[in-house]
């Protein structure tokens, strides 16, 4: 898929800024002239942290919901780290779990500052872990671009500075990190995360008996992997995110689309260099049109806003694809995996959108939000070889169907 970037134009019908036009072109070039192009793989891992005592439940719901399975285990001192796999070509899934029930860094801190997110005050979503050739020269690069990360003993998590991460620090307008390693992400005890340990047979078995249940079902083989990963933002702050991940990333701004139903726009950015999505996932950033004291006067929905303003920015919702076909019980593979997986109790925000006839569409379905990450699982069908990432009939009912599930009541304020 590679291709040059700065003849690209952009897909869609959301209109950016002459700023962003300038400086996204200026990233690219830069991006060339510093070797951060040439520095920069894929993804290699997603990183999520929970609370103190979440890990095993929610590995169990990866092993009903998500192609993932345990491959390892570390004790630093201050977190059990989880490492789960499912393809070699596509990320790794990284799992950080607190020993201490009051542990506390910036993610807790960042939490305990909106009201639907200091329920589960050190849950969040961390960052993606790129690939690079030089860890020193990333960072002497980046950091020249005014881009800060974590030393060794500034941080409470030392995951986040050591021999073989570096991260940068929470995005001002994503709350994100991006990591960079050099490791190939096959040994990992070459990572030196910590003192490796075993699950008990007790935890293998409950593991192991939520594979049975879904491999029974065929589940499994219909997810291939992550798709894409979206992050809600402040409506004033989407060209500067966007803009601010093209600096870390090799990435490329592939397009956007006003959603006008739910008063947002979508905001995809996608790895030119890999033939398929999965090796590493698109970037989407999602964001209002209007902010929300602006939209007092307008009165339009605001579902993205009101998730920024109840959980703060972070990442909203991974997607997985499902392959697309028809599944022997006469109905589509997707349709097939969310009617087997409400029967284990998995919730979902509405019905499966998208039709899906004899042309190219997508049908797509929101999980409801995960108990333990607070993040969303998306299913996304392509078919008929349909390219893209979204309708925009989709799109806004799946954001109104999440609109509906993530709000506040305060006061006289209903968001």
């Amino acid at each position: 898929m590679t291709f040059d970037i700065m003849q690209y134009e952009p897909v869609g019908d959301k209109k950016n800024s002459d700023f962003f036009n300038e400086y996204r072109l200026k990233i690219y070039d830069r991006r060339e002239s510093s070797g951060v192009n040439d520095l920069l793989g894929n993804i290699r891992a997603l990183a999520v942290q929970v609370d103190a005592g979440d890990g095993m439940a929610y590995m169990e719901e990866l092993y009903t919901m998500t192609p993932y399975r345990f491959s390892a285990a570390y004790r630093s001192d201050t977190h059990n780290i989880y490492i789960l796999t499912t393809n070699p070509d596509y990320p790794r899934f990284i799992l950080l779990e607190p020993l201490d029930p009051d542990y506390e860094d910036d993610l807790r801190r960042m939490n305990m500052m909106y009201p639907l997110a200091s329920a589960k005050p050190n849950a969040r979503y961390v960052g993606e872990i790129f690939h690079t050739k030089d860890m020193a020269e990333t960072r002497k690069v980046l950091e020249s671009q005014n881009i800060r990360f974590h030393y060794p003993g500034e941080t409470e998590n030392a995951f986040y500075a050591n021999e073989h991460f570096w991260f940068t620090f929470p995005s001002d307008f994503t709350f994100n990190r991006i990591g960079y390693t050099s490791c190939d992400m096959e040994d990992y005890d070459e990572l030196q995360l910590g003192k490796r340990f075993d699950l008990t047979e007790e935890q293998l078995s409950v593991l192991n008996a939520h594979d049975a249940v879904v491999r029974e079902l065929g589940i499994p083989e219909l997810l291939k992997g992550v798709d894409h990963m979206a992050t809600r933002i402040l409506a004033g702050e989407r060209e500067d995110a966007i803009l601010e991940f093209l600096t870390m990333s090799n990435y490329y701004f592939w397009g956007a689309y006003n959603i006008s139903e739910m008063n947002s726009s979508t905001n995809v950015n996608r790895n030119h260099h890999v033939t398929d999505d999965k090796q590493s996932p698109a970037k989407v950033f999602t964001a209002n049109n209007t902010a929300s004291f602006i939209n007092s006067f307008e009165n339009l929905p605001m579902p993205t806003e009101d998730f920024v303003r109840n959980y703060g920015r972070r990442m909203h919702h991974i997607a997985y694809e499902v392959t697309d076909g028809d599944h022997s019980s006469g109905m589509k593979n997707v349709d097939y995996v969310v009617g087997e997986l409400h029967k284990l109790q998995i919730p979902f925000l509405a019905h499966v959108v998208g039709e899906c006839k004899d042309t190219p569409d997508l049908k797509q379905i929101f999980s409801k939000h995960s108990k333990y990450s607070i993040l969303i699982t998306e299913y996304i069908e392509r078919c008929h070889k349909f390219k893209g990432f979204f309708t925009k009939q989709n799109v806004a009912s799946l954001t109104q169907a999440a609109g509906n599930d993530e709000r506040y009541v305060h006061g006289q304020v209903f968001d």
